[in-house]
C-alpha cells in the first residue's frame, strides 16, 4: 500500500506525526500506524490542560486488533484535544494527517521538533 506523508509533517519513531503551526504543535498518528491497526472502534485522549513530558502516553487508539499508547513526541501542554475523533474514531481512520488529529500542544521545548523524523526518512523506515 503507498502512503502520503505531508512533506511539512516530522515524525516520530513510534508512528506520531508533528506538524508546526506557527507557535503550536498539532500531533496524530501516521496513516502506516492507522492503516496497521485496522478498523478503529475507541480513541482515549488527555483533558485539555494535561502536561506531557516527550515519551509520555497521551492517550489509546482502540481497534478490533488491538489497543495501542500512543506516545508525545514533543514535551508540552495540552490546548485542544479533537472532540471528533474521540464521538467518530473513524475520523482518524480516514484522514489521520487532516480531520483525524488528536491533539495541540503548546510546546516547552520547540526545538525538540528538529529531533523528529522529516517525511522522508519516516516513509523510507515504514515501507523499507
Amino acid at each position: 500500500m503507498a502512503f502520503d506523508f505531508p512533506k511539512h509533517f516530522r515524525f516520530a519513531d513510534s508512528h506520531e506525526y508533528a506538524n508546526s503551526e506557527g507557535d503550536l504543535i498539532r500531533i496524530g498518528i501516521s496513516a502506516f500506524a492507522v492503516d496497521q491497526l485496522g478498523d478503529i472502534v475507541f480513541v482515549d485522549l488527555p483533558e485539555v490542560g494535561t502536561v506531557l513530558a516527550r515519551g509520555d502516553s497521551f492517550g489509546s487508539v482502540e481497534s478490533v486488533k488491538a489497543v495501542e499508547d500512543m506516545h508525545v513526541p514533543i514535551s508540552g501542554e495540552v490546548l485542544q484535544r479533537n472532540e471528533s475523533v474521540l464521538a467518530s474514531p473513524e475520523d482518524l481512520q480516514s484522514d489521520p494527517h487532516g480531520a483525524g488529529w488528536l491533539i495541540v500542544l503548546r510546546p516547552s521545548e520547540p526545538s525538540q521538533l528538529q529531533e523528529l523524523m522529516d517525511s522522508a526518512t519516516y516513509a523510507a523506515k515504514v515501507v523499507a
